[in-house]
């Protein structure tokens, strides 16, 4: 019993201790709290004086910059103030020049006024003053107005066309001085600026093969393969002892390429035989003409020719496989063409309708049939066929003079013509002629004593002679030019002129050893 009241007390005093320490911790609370709240109290005090302090700084920034933003403000709208002020001194300055002007303006019209007001009264006294005149000369000279009008219109005429007919005479005088001049000038520049390949045609085509025994299989049994090709290409099949070659021989350039390239193919084949020779042949001629669309198409092309009907492509696509004393049809067309298109830049005239009748002007030369007719005036006809433009077909029916010609692109195609089958090496018969002229030309010159080199060049229009300097002098060399112009003229005959140009030189040469 006394350990429970020992326990009791105990448990009693310990009651009493904890409340003694609650209320002292309470009271220490109490007074961290108030420290606590006097302190942020204080510090709000100081941080509400730092934010007055800085408001009012930004106030004063504020006010500062909006009375500055002010002050431009008013300057601004000063300037502007006085601007306007300087425009109304200036408009009211303007409108009193503008009244001025209008014053004086009024005043000049009404003194025009007056002045159209009198002139008028003395045109009408001097129609009365010339319709009396009038009446006086006519009855003087016995003559109205209108007979001396006529009269005097008539006299006119007469001295205007005796003017005229003198002109004309002194053109015409002056025109035959320069026209040769102008026109050798011209055929030159045009050569000269004009220049394609010249093409040789031979009647014999070589075919290479590969050995001699291939010669048997193209015979064929008692020859019947080679007279079935004959007989298919009309051309003739030579077969000699040339090692390795067959000859193919026709006048016809298209027949022999026929010819050869069906031999090729049935070479190629291995299958050689009368009924392969015939399915070759007529499959090579379908092949032949495409590739002759084809060929007369590109030169239209490369031409800048446009709007050409395909019978006439087709033709000149044709040309490539003819050819005219062993000169090539098409490149010989193909010049004329380039040839015309430059002396026509050259006259003034279309380029592109020259062209055109320099291409077709050998149209008739590759006709489908065989007609009686010139082959200018045919290949006329054939253009005139096919929409072809009359200056075309008129050049082309005339570069031969079978027709009269019309317009002036007939005479350049037939210059033209000339042009390209007198260019040496263009023809056959010509080359030889070309060549021993120009020999004879350097042959003439080598006559002379003192001559150590002499040159043929310019197709022949020029001789150049280099003489010894030791053994012809300056004098000599001005006389031989002249002496081998003369004997020239005298011994050779030539087209235009030839220019002779002596050169003499001296040289001194010594070495610094």
């Amino acid at each position: 019993m006394i350990v429970l009241w020992i326990v009791v007390g105990l448990a009693a005093g310990v009651t009493v201790g904890i409340l003694i320490a609650h209320t002292l911790l309470k009271n220490a609370l109490t007074k961290n709290s108030q420290a606590i709240l006097n302190k942020a109290k204080e510090d709000g005090e100081l941080v509400k004086k730092e934010k007055m302090l800085q408001a009012k700084e930004k106030f004063l920034q504020l006010k500062s910059e909006h009375e500055h933003q002010v002050r431009e403000k008013n300057q601004q709208i000063a300037i502007a103030e006085n601007r306007i002020k300087q425009k109304e001194n200036t408009l009211n300055q303007k409108m009193e020049e503008v009244n001025r002007r209008t014053n004086e303006n009024t005043q000049l019209r009404e003194a025009l006024n007056r002045q159209m007001e009198a002139c008028k009264h003395k045109q009408s006294e001097l129609d009365k003053q010339t319709t009396v005149q009038k009446a006086k000369l006519e009855s003087i000279a016995e003559l109205t107005a209108s007979e001396a009008k006529a009269q005097l219109v008539q006299l006119m005429q007469e001295e205007a066309k005796s003017d005229a007919a003198l002109l004309i005479k002194e053109m015409m005088e002056e025109a035959r001085n320069t026209a040769n001049m102008e026109a050798k000038k011209i055929v030159v520049n045009t050569i000269q600026r004009t220049g394609v390949e010249t093409a040789m045609e031979t009647t014999v085509t070589v075919f290479h093969i590969e050995n001699d025994e291939m010669k048997g299989r193209i015979i064929g049994r008692e020859g019947r393969n080679i007279r079935a090709l004959e007989n298919l290409t009309g051309v003739d099949v030579i077969i000699d002892d040339s090692p390795d070659t067959i000859s193919l021989s026709g006048f016809d350039p298209l027949r022999r390429e026929i010819a050869r390239l069906s031999l090729q193919k049935l070479i190629t084949d291995g299958r050689i035989h009368p009924a392969r020779i015939e399915e070759i042949v007529a499959k090579t001629k379908r092949q032949l003409e495409q590739e002759i669309a084809e060929i007369g198409k590109r030169t239209c092309i490369d031409l800048g020719i446009h709007n050409m009907h395909n019978d006439l492509m087709r033709m000149v696509g044709k040309m490539r496989y003819r050819s005219s004393y062993g000169q090539n049809l098409l490149q010989h067309s193909r010049e004329v063409a380039n040839l015309c298109a430059t002396m026509a830049v050259e006259l003034g005239l279309n380029p592109k309708l020259a062209k055109r009748a320099g291409l077709l002007h050998d149209i008739g030369k590759v006709p489908d049939n065989e007609p009686e007719l010139p082959h200018a005036i045919y290949g006329a006809q054939l253009a005139e066929q096919y929409k072809e433009r009359p200056e075309v077909v008129n050049a082309i029916g005339a570069h031969h003079d079978e027709i009269e010609m019309t317009s002036l692109f007939a005479p350049i195609v037939q210059v033209c013509d000339a042009i390209s089958g007198a260019r040496p090496g263009a023809r056959r018969e010509v080359v030889e002629a070309y060549v021993k002229r120009l020999n004879d030309l350097e042959n003439i010159a080598l006559t002379y004593p003192g001559v150590v080199k002499t040159y043929a060049i310019q197709a022949g229009r020029e001789l150049r002679v280099i003489v010894a300097a030791e053994k012809v002098s300056d004098e000599q060399a001005n006389l031989l030019s002249l002496d081998l112009s003369k004997k020239i003229q005298n011994e050779m005959t030539y087209p235009g002129q030839i220019k002779i140009t002596v050169i003499r030189e001296t040289r001194s040469v010594n070495y610094a050893r």
